[in-house]
């Protein structure tokens, strides 16, 4: 039976491995092969883990620790190297935010559920305030431009990433009141079943090579990747390479530092009621996965 990993557009390195040869050729002296399930919503990554349709996904900060609290047994299994220029909470130019505390009582647009849930959360934290009670976060309707919005003044702000945020700086208009960077690490990250990985961590190796391969592939075609994003994903192939330009397509074992991460999110999460219970990351950290996962990212290099 293949291996199965989860791919949707916002975990940039299983889209393009999705793309590439890579898994199979690191899978076949295992005597595996590889498949790919596509879903839109990364929030899903650990339900389709536990309900074993995927056996392995990516996503970034915020899901791991949503599925940690619906009771899902997962492992970490890499993650990529800090994301400071992923994304930014833009506000309109000459509005009336000036600070986060401005924030207060309005309504921001982001991916609820997803690293974009972090990035706010985390900077009302800092400032005294609760994503819970002083913003209004929304998703992001299918049609609706987040950019004329927030240029109309029917919403505070707005977490833009990828080709968006770069077609919002070209444009211009906007001031960028918080950068990811200056928040939080905002890593991709990679997860897995705890039975999966106990089992067979030499094939969580092997994946974390192929994916070591797709971000190098990237990182020296820009051009190209940005065009499939471009076809496949909309906006254009410029504002796509700004956006893969500024990514940094590393890859990393999960070690105890990312744990200490991720359990400030969590505490904050369960702070403001994001999350209903508290959730320990280090129920989901298997450091016996570290070794073979660092050795096989260095091959893959």
């Amino acid at each position: 039976m293949a291996i199965t990993l989860g791919v949707h557009a916002s975990n940039p390195s299983l889209y393009y491995l999705s793309q590439l040869d890579h898994l199979n050729e690191e899978l076949a002296p295992l005597g595996e092969t590889g498949a790919f399930h596509h879903y839109a919503d990364g929030t899903r990554t650990g339900a389709l883990l536990a309900d074993g349709t995927i056996d392995f996904g990516g996503t970034g900060s915020t899901p791991p620790v949503t599925a940690q609290a619906a009771g899902h047994d997962l492992v970490y299994a890499a993650v990529s190297a800090p994301r400071p220029d992923h994304g930014a909470l833009l506000v309109r130019a000459d509005g009336p935010v000036r600070s986060v505390a401005d924030l207060k009582g309005g309504t921001v647009v982001l991916g609820v559920g997803s690293w974009q849930t972090h990035l706010l959360a985390k900077a009302l934290h800092v400032e005294g305030l609760s994503y819970a009670t002083d913003v209004t976060p929304v998703r992001p309707a299918a049609g609706e431009d987040q950019a004329q919005r927030l240029r109309d003044g029917e919403i505070a702000g707005w977490i833009a990433q990828g080709a968006e945020l770069a077609a919002a700086r070209r444009d211009g208009g906007f001031r960028e009141l918080v950068r990811t960077g200056d928040v939080i690490t905002d890593r991709s990250v990679f997860f897995t079943r705890r039975d999966f990985a106990a089992d067979r961590p030499e094939v969580v190796a092997a994946i974390g090579a192929a994916l070591r391969r797709a971000d190098a592939w990237v990182a020296a075609n820009l051009a190209e990747a940005a065009a499939i994003a471009a076809a496949d994903l909309g906006g254009t192939a410029e504002d796509w390479r700004t956006a893969l330009a500024a990514l940094p397509w590393q890859l990393e074992p999960a070690t105890a530092g990312f744990v200490v991460e991720q359990q400030e999110a969590a505490d904050i999460f369960h702070g403001v009621g994001f999350i209903d219970r508290p959730v320990t990351v280090a129920d989901a950290h298997l450091p016996a996965l570290e070794a073979p996962v660092a050795a096989a990212i260095a091959r893959a290099v």
